[in-house]
């Protein structure tokens, strides 16, 4: 996502590792596609809103608005997830295990252990109904990491927290190499999970 001033629409963002540093856990192919094509449509999708909404505001027409921002909430939603995803993942031999430092510290404090953890977001992930995410995440008024099963990209959010971990679990994050074994991606997820990006996380939350 742009940062640069004046910019008025969102972009692509780039893969901090290569198509094939997930494998065996994700084939450079599966990750290709989600990446270049799904995530790139969120990205289309909402820039074409904007598009609309400017369209709309310069020539002083009515449109949709209920239709329009739940669309837009809906691109919006999986653009970010998206970028943020993409971060919570290592190269193959970089991420996985058990975590260390601030998170670690978190898990620990609020469910017990990092198994407790592990088992409660896996089955978050496992049991979204339909297509969704499965998120940890971390607002200061709390000040404890909770889980989220977000539907689709933008139902059941907890608005103002911030997202450490994020998992995609629609159908096009696996379907290349897992067909529909949602469960058996959870798993391997955990093989690259990138627990570096978690405690930066943590620390801009402190």
């Amino acid at each position: 996502m742009s940062k640069a001033e004046g910019v008025k629409s969102f972009s692509l963002p780039k893969l901090q590792y290569d198509y094939n540093a997930l494998a065996p856990y994700m084939s450079e192919e599966q990750l290709k596609l989600h990446h270049d094509k799904h995530h790139q449509g969120y990205v289309n999708g909402a820039n074409a809103i904007f598009e609309k909404l400017d369209k709309a505001r310069k020539d002083n027409v009515e449109i949709d608005i209920k239709s329009t921002l739940k669309e837009l909430s809906f691109h919006i939603g999986g653009h970010i997830l998206h970028s943020t995803f993409w971060d919570c993942m290592a190269p193959t031999g970089k991420g996985g295990g058990n975590p260390s430092g601030a998170i670690a510290d978190l898990i620990n404090k609020e469910f017990g252990s990092f198994e407790r953890f592990k088992m409660e977001f896996t089955k978050a992930a496992n049991s979204v109904e339909g297509s969704g995410w499965a998120v940890l995440a971390m607002q200061e008024c709390v000040a404890r990491p909770l889980i989220m099963q977000i539907e689709k990209h933008n139902i059941n959010v907890y608005p103002g927290f911030r997202i450490i971990l994020a998992l995609d679990v629609w159908e096009h994050a696996y379907y290349m190499d897992y067909k529909n074994n949602r469960g058996k991606f959870v798993d391997g997820f955990w093989n690259v999970v990138n627990w570096d990006y978690a405690n930066k996380v943590c620390a801009m939350i402190k």
